[in-house]
């Protein structure tokens, strides 16, 4: 017990650090890159800013960030208390909030409509636990622009508490944002969008499969057609509660991916406070959930980026896998139709779970 609580302490006092706040500037710089973000969020809007508050409704905003040129491939920069520089720093250049879901739908509408066909699609993200929200808002603006994603980028802020001891906190925060993911998700689908990928990270992905079933049961289920896919990154999810929500929800939007790692400090962590030995995110084979039509992808040989103290974020903050995965259409796919010369890995199929081992490409 007293290593564990030594653990905790060194990785709560590594993650401790100035959260980001939103700056506004004017314009961006040459060179620098300018994602236009949706969001949809019940955090309470106080003070000029949005805050962990929990709200009852759902309020809806738009935002463009300006990506700075001078970063690393998967780093989100801030100023913190420095005057701000849109040559280093994620900042915003525009931001407004619309007056109701009747607003938000319509500029969804057109926004979808300016698109060409094949890229009308929206990317759905659910941050995870210890986020703020500008920092949410960053993340899902510097993944967007490093793999170089189509269509319309789309972010639901729940009230996570943006710190490290809030880890109670956001779990509770994560049930009473069940309603409002699903209210997100049916103002999406009524706005036109007929292609939906639903990313949830960490405690994120508990939201999300927690909506899922929500919506399956509530049998008014046919916004889940217009899901084109569901990626859970380094879910925060007990095993035996991910396998009854997707007994729920089965069958479960396809394709359906789970990106593990064995090395991810914070699902260590939080298994030793749920006193449990594994996540969703960090099981080391398919044995679990073989039962469901999941694609498994095992990032566990890569490192990290910059910033990233647990581990927990790979999938956003490494340079090399982001290389690897930029651009190609292969995330969803079955084992069958993996191209292994760009995968790179091992693949392995357990009844109707596959996973994926990925490796590095050598020079």
């Amino acid at each position: 017990m007293f290593r564990f609580l030594i653990a905790v302490l060194v990785l709560l006092i590594a993650a401790c650090g100035a959260p980001p706040n939103i700056v506004m500037v004017s314009r961006s710089v040459p060179g620098a890159g300018e994602r236009v973000i949706f969001v949809a969020t019940n955090r309470a809007f106080e003070d000029q800013r949005y805050t962990s508050v929990r709200e009852s409704g759902v309020e809806y905003a738009r935002f463009s960030v300006s990506i700075p040129p001078v970063r690393d491939v998967g780093e989100v920069t801030w100023p913190g208390g420095g005057r701000p520089d849109p040559e280093t720093d994620f900042l915003v250049t525009e931001a407004g909030m619309y007056s109701g879901p009747q607003a938000f739908r319509s500029d969804i509408r057109a926004a979808l409509m300016a698109l060409p066909r094949e890229d009308r699609e929206v990317v759905l993200f659910v941050h995870g636990y210890n986020n703020n929200f500008a920092s949410g808002l960053f993340r899902i603006a510097q993944m967007a622009h490093d793999y170089d994603a189509p269509g319309i980028i789309a972010h639901f802020a729940w009230p996570s508490a943006g710190t490290p001891l809030g880890y109670v906190f956001d779990r509770e925060s994560a049930v009473f944002s069940r309603d409002a993911l699903e209210a997100f998700l049916r103002d999406l689908s009524a706005a036109g969008a007929e292609r939906i990928l639903l990313i949830g990270h960490s405690l994120g992905a508990y939201i999300t499969m927690e909506t899922l079933r929500q919506i399956r049961i509530s049998g008014d289920d046919s916004v889940l057609e217009a899901l084109s896919g569901v990626v859970l990154m380094a879910p925060d999810i007990d095993i035996d509660v991910f396998q009854s929500q997707a007994r729920a929800v089965e069958p479960l939007p396809q394709p359906f991916v789970v990106v593990t790692s064995r090395g991810d400090r914070a699902l260590r962590l939080s298994a030793g406070i749920t006193g449990r030995q594994d996540r969703l995110g960090n099981i080391g084979t398919p044995e679990d959930v073989a039962e469901f039509s999941i694609l498994l992808v095992d990032i566990s040989a890569f490192r990290p980026g910059v910033g990233d103290w647990a581990n927990h974020s790979t999938l956003a903050t490494s340079p090399t896998l982001i290389q690897l995965l930029s651009g190609l259409p292969t995330l969803g796919q079955r084992e069958a139709d993996i191209p292994l010369d760009l995968w790179s890995g091992t693949v392995l199929t357990v009844r109707n779970a596959t996973q994926v081992l990925l490796t590095p490409v050598g020079p």
